[in-house]
């Protein structure tokens, strides 16, 4: 492998268990915006088993690609933002890739921060008798709990890994008191027997909001998986952290829209008088998921400027601070829909990634190198997944007047992420092949 990478591969004492790997994920997992797609699912018309097949396949495919991803991390110790040097070359991965990545982490990290800060003062207005929060109590909050999460990611792999030690297990005895208690409260035991809706959206639907909830993770799920200490770890740890949390999340959030009409756990402690532990939920819940996007954007912001990973604390300082003060201010509401499509854009880099070096290099990393500049067949075969992905996922659909004005750009099939990357593999390939 080329010696260029030192900077940035990981030690043999820096290997973490499986376990440790699959808490990261399982805290991603249990989060506000995954209860929320579970109350989509069920508000889609979707049946029980329909709900939990479309969890199992969506999740499932989502790890296929990232054991692939992970796999070769775990050979070559590096993230994802200079794993795509093979195949998109050098300048490709940093002034496109990592500029991606830096932009999508960054920005849900300050979305995720003002999200909790918001909640968080006005459960503290509620307490204090107050009517609601003002708008410096709410900065102060987001500030505030931007600050702890970035201290989190600045500890690196060890201080995630502890904190979702701490908190999935929290998260999920919370969770499960939640289910009880507003089963218990509004009869929910009749409500959940006699749902049968007349109109289903359709497996396929479920698939793609089950696909979409994670497709961005499973990406950048090279930045952890490079601990694991061998391939069958990053297995084991993909579809145990994975499948498992994501079932019940969003079985959770199912669940409590059919029976209360809404999915936020905390929301619905808040209603049964215990808002104490509602608020703890919501910040654990939000905590665990956002330091990945600190961490991760961290590192996608180090290759971009050129630095390695000694200097990751520095960028990773950088991303929050830039994420938590667009999101004290309110400023990252007019970006939304400007994040999503960076984040509907970055999972057809799966598709180049691995099929450079599954196919190209044959899945060893002593084949594997750095290619000078632009990478032609890699840089064309991204973005031609990409544009895929954003048109038949529906991501142009949310710019207003854009759809109208190019109506082909918004041509609904199967799910846009995983018909992105499997068409910038194969075409990958074929370049690579004619080159």
């Amino acid at each position: 492998m080329n010696e260029n990478y030192t900077g940035f591969e990981v030690k043999a004492e820096q290997r973490q268990s499986w376990v440790s790997i699959a808490m990261v994920w399982a805290g991603g997992m249990i989060c506000v915006p995954c209860l929320m797609v579970g109350g989509v699912l069920s508000g889609g018309g979707l049946s029980i088993p329909q709900i939990i097949a479309s969890i199992c396949i969506g999740y499932g495919l989502i790890c296929a690609y990232m054991i692939f991803i992970g796999m070769q991390a775990c050979d070559t110790g590096l993230p994802v933002s200079v794993m795509a040097e093979g195949a998109l070359g050098k300048q490709g991965a940093r002034y496109i890739i990592s500029l991606l990545l830096a932009i999508a982490c960054v920005g849900w990290f300050g979305i995720q921060s003002a999200t909790c800060g918001t909640a968080f003062a006005s459960m503290l207005a509620s307490m204090l008798g107050m009517t609601a929060p003002g708008s410096t109590m709410t900065i102060v909050c987001s500030i505030v709990w931007g600050f702890i999460m970035l201290v989190t990611a600045c500890a690196g792999f060890k201080g995630l890994k502890w904190l979702n030690y701490i908190a999935v297990p929290l998260l999920i005895i919370v969770c499960l008191y939640g289910i009880i208690a507003g089963i218990l409260s509004h009869n929910g035991g009749a409500a959940i027997t006699a749902y049968a809706p007349e109109q289903s959206a359709g497996l396929v639907f479920g698939i793609s909001m089950t696909v979409a909830s994670f497709a961005l993770g499973g990406v950048i799920s090279a930045d952890y998986c490079r601990f694991a200490k061998s391939r069958i770890d990053v297995v084991k740890s993909s579809i145990m952290g994975v499948i498992p949390a994501g079932l019940f999340i969003l079985l959770t959030g199912a669940i409590m829209s059919i029976v209360t009409g809404q999915y936020d756990i905390s929301a619905i402690l808040a209603s049964l008088g215990v808002p104490v532990v509602g608020l703890i939920a919501l910040v654990l819940a939000t905590w665990t998921t956002n330091v990945t996007n600190a961490y991760s954007g961290g590192l996608a912001l180090s290759n971009l400027l050129g630095f390695d990973e000694s200097k990751f604390k520095v960028t990773t300082a950088i991303a929050g601070v830039i994420g938590t003060i667009l999101a004290a201010f309110g400023l990252l509401n007019a970006f939304q829909g400007f994040l999503s499509l960076m984040s509907a854009l970055i999972p057809p880099l799966a598709g180049v990634v691995i099929a450079d070096y599954w196919l190209v290099c044959k899945g060893n990393k002593e084949n594997f190198e750095s290619k000078p500049g632009f990478s032609l067949p890699g840089v064309i075969a991204f973005t031609a997944g990409a544009l895929v992905a954003c048109i038949t996922g529906g991501t142009f659909a949310s710019f207003p007047g854009l759809v109208e004005a190019v109506p082909f750009l918004n041509v609904p099939f199967f799910i846009g992420p995983v018909n992105g990357i499997v068409l910038s593999l194969v075409l990958y390939a074929i370049l690579k092949k004619i080159k």
